[in-house]
């Protein structure tokens, strides 16, 4: 599911990720509570990702660990947009003065079954972390 944005190739929201203090709990209250389904999931037990489809192919990712110093600035850590090219979506980032922090890059997340995709990372403005996310499952 991709929007219809010709500069980013794609658009709209693919995830917002969080960082949590009880990633169990989390789960538990986003999918049981809320009706999120679970899609796939990586990283050793102690510093686990998830990612919950929230209904309509938008994503919650969210990770457990890293609890010391926790949270100085919220539990969010960056949001991703869908683009269907993501090295065209990166120099338009790049054009528009973002500096570019991760370049376009292939990951196959870890989880079962394992999702590659290809990801970007840049600041924003005011140095909001925004992701780039090209993958199957948009």
């Amino acid at each position: 599911m991709t929007g219809h944005n010709s500069v980013v190739g794609g658009g709209g929201f693919h995830h917002i990720s969080m960082r949590v203090q009880d990633l169990d709990a989390s789960i538990k209250f986003y999918a049981e509570g809320l009706g999120f389904e679970l899609k796939f999931a990586w990283g050793p037990e102690d510093n686990r990702t998830v990612l919950l489809d929230t209904g309509d192919g938008n994503y919650l990712e969210i990770s457990g660990g890293e609890s010391e110093g926790f949270n100085p600035d919220g539990v969010a850590r960056h949001f991703a947009f869908r683009t269907s090219d993501i090295v065209k979506a990166t120099e338009a980032a790049r054009a528009a003065g973002a500096e570019i922090t991760v370049e376009p890059k292939a990951v196959v997340l870890s989880s079962n079954p394992p999702l590659p995709v290809r990801v970007a990372f840049f600041k924003g403005p005011d140095g909001e972390v925004v992701e780039f996310f090209e993958d199957s499952i948009t």
